[in-house]
């Protein structure tokens, strides 16, 4: 289980790319869908070549649904999750699944909750059974829940506090989305986590977890007829919920730079900067969530790309550089660049060779070299995930739950193919705008070592 924060170096875009197959890979023929009476859709994406099954359920749920005071809830809810329903105990879920060798986990983004089993195919039933068993019926302990919310507080404690580049990087989102509820963290703010109670929960489960406002999706060794008659047969008399869809909560236009400094005790100093940028759920021309993810290899796709080239290796200046821009956000999301300079530089000397770099993709075309090196690349990357039964099922899971249909990853490859050198020089002139853009420093304090923690108390 995991709080499913987004970090860079390519995570952005490798979550893109695993989004894509080419039309022919995945064809509509290969993919079946029907809707319960309950509201529950169910996607069916047969692959005979190996005798297992994915399984995954998604839920229209995660921080980006949350408000203030109860930041964080949707990730206790999926720890909560393992700890038992009115026919099964705590972790009872975990033991049988791997009774059955199989494996299962979960994980809780921005805009949705998912939890998977991956199964040899004749265990889909129990799959199934224990699944849709939970969707409705968590019994919700509150001696459970008060012992989870300690496991998350220290989780949050390990993953951000005790992390400077992740606290630093916490603070940057936060001050970039002033009123999106991309504002605040996955996992929680800590006063919200020590503050919200069981009947929080309990409403918050009710609400979401139910079967329409869920997506199954089946992918593996399967008949698609016969894992939609299991899927009545299971999640069929599971009742729907009222449900009260999230107000939009739009980030209001940025009308200046924001800078925010984070001072604590750390080893290396640290740079992150973050544009406002469209999706291609929320962009006005269908193109540009393309151009700019064709821009973001540009700058960060490899060894040969202009980051790593001319400040890594060619300048000597940074460590690591690199840029994230996930095309599938929900809402309105960031184009993101940042950096480690190297122990003789500073930081304010990276963040002008980085400004550098933005300002020659807006002043000069790209070249068709690198253009056909990105694009080259990302079809040898469908090509790869389609040998992941997970990932086939995960692209259809994240598509359906932004608001988009699945069927979207067939036009994923043909868009990048047609972009152009021209429509980059658009984007990045357009969005890439120093007067919009949020600046996170992390400026480190020294480190202080046992011998002086212990010189000082003498």
């Amino acid at each position: 289980m995991g709080s499913g924060r987004h970090r860079l170096h390519r995570l952005f875009s490798t979550v893109a790319l695993s989004l894509a197959i080419s039309a022919n890979a995945f064809s509509v023929t290969t993919v079946t869908e029907a809707v319960l009476d309950n509201g529950l859709k169910v996607i069916v994406k047969e692959d005979h070549r190996a005798p297992v099954v994915v399984s995954q359920v998604w839920y229209k749920v995660g921080s980006s649904y949350e408000t203030d005071g109860i930041t964080g809830i949707s990730h206790i809810l999926e720890h909560m999750m393992f700890k038992g329903t009115e026919s099964h105990g705590p972790n009872e879920f975990s033991k049988i699944i791997s009774e059955n060798g199989g494996r299962e986990n979960a994980f809780t983004g921005r805009d949705y909750t998912a939890y998977f089993q991956r199964l040899e195919k004749s265990r889909l039933p129990i799959s199934m059974e224990l699944e849709s068993d939970r969707m409705r019926n968590l019994t919700l302990p509150e001696d459970e829940f008060l012992k989870e919310r300690e496991v998350v507080q220290e989780e949050r404690r390990m993953r951000t506090e005790d992390r400077p580049t992740s606290l630093t990087y916490e603070q940057f989102m936060a001050t970039a989305f002033q009123t999106s509820p991309y504002h605040h963290p996955i996992i929680g703010w800590m006063d919200d986590i020590e503050n919200y109670d069981i009947e929080d929960l309990r409403e918050w489960y009710a609400m979401w977890y139910a079967p329409n406002n869920a997506t199954l999706v089946v992918a593996g060794d399967v008949n698609a007829d016969e894992v939609i008659e299991m899927a009545k047969k299971y999640y069929g008399p599971l009742e729907p919920s009222v449900l009260n869809p999230p107000k939009p909560r739009m980030e209001i236009k940025q009308l200046g730079p924001r800078e925010v400094t984070v001072r604590v005790p750390a080893e290396i100093p640290y740079l992150v900067m973050g544009f406002p940028a469209p999706t291609v759920v929320t962009a006005e021309e269908a193109w540009e969530p393309y151009a700019l993810e064709v821009m973001a290899y540009i700058l960060d796709g490899g060894d040969s790309a202009r980051l790593n080239k001319n400040l890594v290796r060619g300048m000597e200046l940074a460590t690591s550089a690199g840029v994230g821009y996930n095309p599938y956000d929900r809402l309105q999301t960031l184009f993101i660049v940042e950096g480690v300079p190297v122990e003789e530089r500073t930081v304010a000397e990276l963040k002008q060779a980085l400004l550098a770099e933005l300002e020659m993709v807006k002043s000069h075309p790209v070249t068709q070299s690198e253009l056909d090196r990105v694009k080259a690349q990302v079809v040898a990357s469908k090509v790869f995930e389609q040998d992941s039964v997970f990932y086939q099922a995960m692209q259809i899971g994240t598509l359906e739950t932004i608001g988009l249909e699945w069927r979207e990853m067939d036009h994923y490859t043909e868009n990048i193919r047609k972009v152009t050198a021209d429509q980059i020089m658009v984007v990045a002139n357009r969005y890439l705008d120093n007067n919009r853009v949020t600046t996170a420093l992390l400026d480190p304090l020294p480190i202080e070592s046992d011998d002086q923690g212990e010189a000082d108390h003498d």
